[in-house]
């Protein structure tokens, strides 16, 4: 079975979001099916399939998220030897040369990925693109508009 780099904050994450599906959110539907059950012809009892739906949306995740982290390879940056290579987890400073914007990301696994918080999926062609580049490299993105250079201004194991 193949291995997903995942970071720490993004485990803890996933765990989290488990444990509150697993000891809050189960629970909680379980007792309102008991609690429609009991008002009698399940037939027509909306609240009933309402929340049977919400069971069904609730053990989908939790077998989701259980499979995730089956899989999942943890990489904790912060211990690995600071070589100044564009790796995963890594925070990237870039200067775009086209325009001389600069930009932070961090590369992240596929299910961490938040581009408003500046986090990129290992996988996008920007990460890609900068994977096995050093700081001072130019990093040349396909983009839908075209090609653009980035130079690597830093990398940081945080």
């Amino acid at each position: 079975m193949n291995k997903v780099p995942m970071t720490v904050a993004g485990e803890a994450r996933l765990r989290k979001e488990l444990d509150q599906l697993k000891g809050v959110e189960r629970p909680r539907v379980i007792n309102a099916i008991a609690e429609a059950r009991e008002h009698g012809d399940l037939k027509e009892n909306a609240e009933y399939h309402a929340a049977r739906e919400q069971q069904g949306f609730i053990e989908g995740r939790i077998q989701e998220i259980e499979s995730k982290l089956s899989t999942a390879q943890v990489i904790d940056v912060t211990k690995l030897p600071k070589t100044g290579k564009v790796i995963f987890g890594v925070t990237v400073g870039l200067l775009n040369l086209d325009n001389d914007d600069e930009v932070r990301y961090r590369i992240v696994g596929e299910d961490e990925a938040d581009i408003k918080s500046g986090m990129i999926s290992v996988s996008s062609p920007i990460a890609r693109a900068l994977i096995g580049k050093e700081e001072g490299d130019v990093a040349v993105v396909q983009t839908p508009g075209g090609e653009v250079e980035y130079e690597i201004v830093s990398v940081e194991h945080i």
